[in-house]
């Protein structure tokens, strides 16, 4: 595990940081981008960080039914305002 995931602080600055620099284009990012900010980490400890952001409401899930999706809460269109409960 790099010092970065160990530092479930520091990792959560970084995701945010990178999120809010593609906000401009994207907002809705698949598992596989957040390699980018870990690449010397493991999917499964990456996958532990993104989750427990989900649970701190720092993330949100987004499914269009067949993939699933990781934004900011509040960034972008969210399920919410899209109609569906």
């Amino acid at each position: 595990m790099s010092d970065l995931l160990a530092d479930k602080e520091a990792a959560t600055k970084a995701v945010v940081d990178f999120l809010t620099k593609k906000q401009a284009t994207k907002t809705k990012f698949y598992f596989k981008d957040f390699y980018k900010i870990f690449p010397d980490d493991k999917p499964r400890e990456i996958k532990k960080v993104i989750n427990k952001m989900v649970t701190e409401q720092v993330l949100e899930y987004w499914s269009s039914g067949s993939t699933t999706m990781y934004g900011l809460v509040g960034a972008g269109i969210q399920h919410s305002s899209e109609g569906e409960e």
